[in-house]
């Protein structure tokens, strides 16, 4: 048979056409199967990428680190859905006071979901002021609209200039002020500082201007916070008494659920913190974290809470007592609640 160059070409022409054809489709078609696929995998896996890193892990302890990598974990998968997420300024802030129970009472509400809380304590109002709010502003975790951000610093309580402070950034800032027997916290006052300084003098040679006198020094730091009234006067020349809480630090350990529900209900949050977080360790004699939905190990706060306490004389301990009382009445009047410290 002739062979003939123009069969030939009419031939091959269209057949090569069609196999670009086919060959674009193909290419085409697995693009868009592929970006189906994506798609689907990640709306189904992304949210749940913040616990996966945390939950393969083999430790069961529930330490103060997982807990701050899980925020912040968590603020990155809401951060990226939901772009309204910001740093604010703080709309409840732990003002006091020192071996009071703050920090107890700060890792308690860090369990809620709609509590964003700064770990350090930023001492802005008291040492830091003069470096301005945007400042104070970048110290602060992201939150959205829903959650309420929070920092605490407990010595804004006795100190002068910080009510004025505060009110200047917001009249309606929410306080919380953790109290615990003054003659009590003196001691782990003290029992802190030596800890620091084993060199210091004896809590009773501190505690007295005049030992055989029995004058008590009230410039000592020490015995000055406990003295709660007197700072309480200053709050409510800004404040009125509706705006601030009062958290008894001995029922912070012995019902700790029963002061989460009071916090949380002034807070306006719901009472999501119950008696199923906590685990009471005899040991340190304070409660432990837990997770509610399984079985790992508590979580207690660091070595240095609940230090043993140095053996005081027991009559430096009744003449505090003796001199705390007026100061307990009246702060029991202020704030119409009866702490029973005797």
């Amino acid at each position: 048979m002739e062979y003939s160059p123009i069969l030939h070409s009419q031939h091959v022409v269209p057949s090569s056409h069609v196999k670009n054809k086919l060959f674009v489709f193909c290419i085409m078609l697995s693009l868009w199967v592929y970006m189906i696929y994506c798609c689907v995998g990640y709306c189904s896996t992304g949210p749940n990428l913040a616990y996966g890193s945390l939950s393969g892990r083999d430790s069961d302890e529930w330490d103060e680190t997982r807990g701050e990598a899980k925020a912040l974990d968590d603020n990155a998968v809401s951060g990226f859905l939901n772009e309204s997420e910001s740093k604010k300024l703080p709309r409840a802030i732990i003002i006091g006071v020192k071996k009071g129970g703050t920090r107890a009472l700060l890792e308690f509400l860090r369990l809620h979901p709609d509590i964003r809380a700064v770990g350090a304590e930023p001492h802005f109002f008291d040492r830091n002021y003069d470096k301005g709010l945007e400042w104070y502003r970048e110290l602060m975790p992201k939150s959205s609209e829903g959650q309420l951000t929070m920092e605490k610093t407990p010595s804004y309580y006795v100190t002068k200039e910080v009510p004025a402070r505060i009110y200047t950034m917001s009249k309606d800032t929410k306080l919380i002020v953790v109290v615990r027997d003054p003659v009590t916290r003196a001691i782990s006052d003290y029992t802190q500082t030596r800890s620091k300084k084993p060199d210091i003098p004896s809590f009773e040679s501190l505690t007295f201007k005049n030992m055989s006198a029995g004058l008590i020094d009230t410039t000592w730091s020490a015995v000055q916070i406990g003295m709660y009234a007197k700072h309480l006067e200053r709050w409510l020349q800004h404040f009125p008494m509706e705006q601030l809480l009062f958290v008894s630090g001995e029922r912070l350990i012995s019902d700790p659920a029963g002061e989460m529900a009071r916090v949380q209900d002034f807070l306006g949050l719901r009472r999501v913190v119950t008696e199923k977080h906590f685990h009471f360790n005899p040991a340190k004699g304070f409660p432990c974290l837990k997770r509610p939905e399984g079985n790992s190990k508590p979580h207690c706060l660091g070595k240095t809470k609940g230090r043993t306490h140095p053996n005081i004389e027991p009559e430096v301990v009744q003449r505090l007592r003796d001199f705390y009382k007026p100061f307990n009445i009246k702060f029991y009047k202020m704030t119409g609640h009866d702490f029973g410290w005797e």
